[in-house]
């Protein structure tokens, strides 16, 4: 059964790049309310630990990496069909495929710096929220 909220994280690239405000401006016009919300920075451990499903595959020692580069933005967000009409908002994991007007297209540097990341699955939105936000009771 879906629930009413996903999981997101503002990357290293559009925060350094100035792109944060324009991006949760973005997805509060898109009707998601920010249950939850915090500046912060993951260390190369931290990070392996949040895509440890992704342990094996060649790009995960540059996704660890790239993603304990500097600071990002984690939210948990709420509205009704949370993580399909989320995963519309930012498009494509490639910007170069992703729809006009989507969060990617807008300000997605690469494959790699795509700018936001935003949970596949409402299990997944659970757990990735948890990673971040253990001691809140919002999931």
């Amino acid at each position: 059964m879906p629930t009413n909220k996903t999981f997101t994280m503002i990357k290293p690239d559009a925060v350094q790049g100035g792109n944060s405000g324009a991006i949760i401006k973005m997805i509060e016009e898109a009707g998601f309310r920010i249950v939850a919300a915090k500046k912060t920075k993951l260390s190369a451990e931290r990070a392996g630990e949040f895509y440890a499903v992704h342990s094996e595959r060649p790009f995960y020692t540059d996704l660890c990496a790239y993603m304990s580069s500097g600071p990002i933005i984690p939210m948990i967000l709420e509205k009704e069909n949370a993580v399909a009409d989320f995963r519309k908002l930012i498009g494509a994991t490639n910007p170069a495929n992703a729809e006009e007007g989507t969060i990617r297209k807008l300000y997605a540097q690469s494959v790699e710096a795509n700018a936001i990341h935003g949970s596949d699955s409402d299990e997944n939105a659970a757990i990735e929220g948890s990673f971040f936000f253990a001691h809140t009771e919002q999931f």
